[in-house]
């Protein structure tokens, strides 16, 4: 595993190996199954690129109604539970006893990407925001608290885990693009990104 810092981000390459990828993607199965992906729109009303889901207590939901998180799927079911193996993941990099009551999942298809964006709409920003990455490769880029400025980016293949956490907890961040049919790990290609949050 490779430790790097980008801009007050944490970036730990190769967290997981591929039986461990493997073993997120059927622990996410169920998962999907109860709370399917479905493609959120921004408050404006413009259609994301993504799809997404979550699990947990809460989950995070975008719509002509804002940003926000809520108990239940849009289509009135509760969230399913995060899974042990992600919980193990928020634990071994966090240190923290407490477990997020948030796991938003992301899913990038062919085309698919994420707009510069702070997470803000949780209750306590002392909390990290862990970050893990299954299936094709993205271009992460990382901005500053402010929007404007300088940027970096870094790419982020299966496996890898960013942790957002500290001053750079607040950081702009998004993904320019994917790789699209870079990695084997989902049958018919994109990308999966984990992102585990206290919300309240």
């Amino acid at each position: 595993m490779t430790r790097l810092m980008v801009r007050g981000v944490e970036i730990r390459k190769g967290v997981l190996d591929g039986a461990a990828q493997a073993r997120l993607i059927e622990a996410l199965r169920p998962v999907l199954k109860a709370a399917p992906l479905f493609s959120p729109v921004t408050a404006s009303g413009k259609a994301m690129s993504v799809r997404m889901t979550s699990a947990g207590e809460l989950g995070w939901v975008s719509d002509k109604r804002g940003y926000r998180y809520q108990p239940m799927h849009p289509r009135g079911s509760a969230w399913p539970a995060i899974p042990d193996p992600i919980l193990a993941i928020w634990h071994e990099v966090t240190g923290h006893d407490r477990a997020p009551d948030c796991c938003l999942i992301n899913y990038y298809g062919e085309g698919a990407k994420m707009g510069l964006h702070q997470d803000r709409d949780e209750a306590d920003f002392s909390w990290p925001v862990v970050s893990v990455s299954l299936g094709d490769d993205a271009l992460f880029r990382i901005g500053d608290t402010m929007r404007g400025g300088k940027t970096e980016s870094v790419w982020l293949s299966s496996g890898d885990v960013v942790v957002m956490g500290g001053p750079a907890r607040l950081v702009y961040h998004g993904i320019d693009r994917i790789r699209f049919g870079s990695s084997r790990l989902l049958p018919k290609g994109g990308r999966i990104n984990l992102t585990l949050r206290v919300a309240v």
